[in-house]
């Protein structure tokens, strides 16, 4: 199975359009799946009572200020998903509000992202629900009862929950890993992760523990002025991350039969198994010990395994410094 991967440019653009088209032509060449963009409407999801989660803005007083400036129009975003599109990528849609969603769909998005402060919004988990298309459905802000409500509303074969941990960045140890077998089991259906650790590592182990999905911030450099850049990932390190998928992937998907892969080693085997030598001249009837012998690679006579069934022998002959032991060799001995 394929792993699908999300690069999210959430507000890293800082408003500006340019900025926005500039990232998604920096990733389509980094090997992801989804170029995913938060869409707001400052009027229809936020006020002026909205606090700061951090206040990092030199130019904006309010909160609703910031995501006024976060806007596009509807055009806008209609040339950004078609560029998207353009690069051979898929456009992953996260509305806060519903007017934000029907824009969305309006433009031609189908796949969609649940933000976590989202998943007790009815009013967008009902209208995503309804398009019975694919959604990845995050849970930073839900525990298991909350989840048991929602998850009910959708497709299960095309529902992916994320394991995420909303806190930017995320320490290593808030990642919650184990969390993945345990939605999973609980619920049926893909599990990814969203990561906001800012690292390659937790995506990775996450696929190693059967993430269908893994999800990253994107900057262009960690030096980018906003709020996310600590919990995001460079071009180059998204890169990194996806070759690190692929090859997990590569990995996973070609398990290794231990007896038929000893068969085909059989060569390497001969190379580099060790047999035993004579270390120095050994006479008739002389009792082989550590002291008049020693093992050298390849495998020719006597292999080292059989150390037990040679040492306290007697030899049947005369043998030379430097000799390979073999199996008439030695007086009792039956192996080989």
């Amino acid at each position: 199975m394929r792993v699908r991967i999300i690069a999210e440019i959430a507000q890293a653009h800082d408003g500006s359009l340019g900025q926005a088209h500039a990232f998604i032509d920096a990733l389509g060449k980094c090997g992801v799946d989804y170029i995913k963009f938060q869409t707001h409407i400052a009027e229809y999801e936020s006020s002026v009572d909205e606090p700061w989660r951090i206040q990092f803005s030199y130019k904006d007083k309010l909160r609703f200020d910031y995501w006024k400036r976060m806007e596009f129009t509807d055009f806008e975003w209609k040339e950004l998903y078609a560029h998207v599109k353009a690069v051979g990528k898929e456009f992953l849609g996260t509305p806060f509000s519903l007017e934000a969603f029907e824009m969305l769909k309006d433009i031609g998005v189908s796949d969609w992202k649940i933000a976590s402060g989202e998943v007790a919004n009815p009013l967008i988990t009902d209208a995503v629900a309804a398009t019975h298309r694919p959604v990845y459905l995050s849970t930073g802000m839900s525990n298991y009862s909350e989840l048991d409500m929602v998850v009910g509303k959708f497709d299960r074969d095309i529902l992916t929950i994320m394991q995420c941990t909303t806190k930017y960045p995320t320490p290593l140890s808030e990642v919650g890993l184990n969390v993945i077998s345990e939605m999973r089991d609980r619920y049926g259906c893909k599990v990814g992760i969203s990561d906001h650790s800012g690292t390659v590592f937790p995506g990775m182990a996450a696929v190693s523990l059967g993430a269908s999905c893994v999800e990253v911030h994107a900057c262009m450099s960690k030096y980018d002025f906003g709020p996310d850049t600590g919990s995001a990932l460079d071009i180059d390190n998204i890169k990194r991350l996806v070759e690190g998928i692929r090859s997990i992937e590569e990995m996973l998907d070609n398990p290794v039969d231990k007896e038929e892969m000893f068969d085909r080693q059989k060569e390497h085997r001969y190379i580099f198994t060790k047999s035993f030598f004579a270390k120095k001249n050994i006479e008739k009837g002389d009792i082989i010990t550590i002291e008049n012998i020693g093992v050298r690679k390849p495998l020719i006579g006597i292999p080292a395994s059989d150390a037990e069934e040679v040492l306290g022998r007697r030899a049947d002959r005369a043998i030379k410094k430097n000799e390979w032991i073999r199996a008439e060799d030695i007086d009792g001995y039956n192996k080989g």
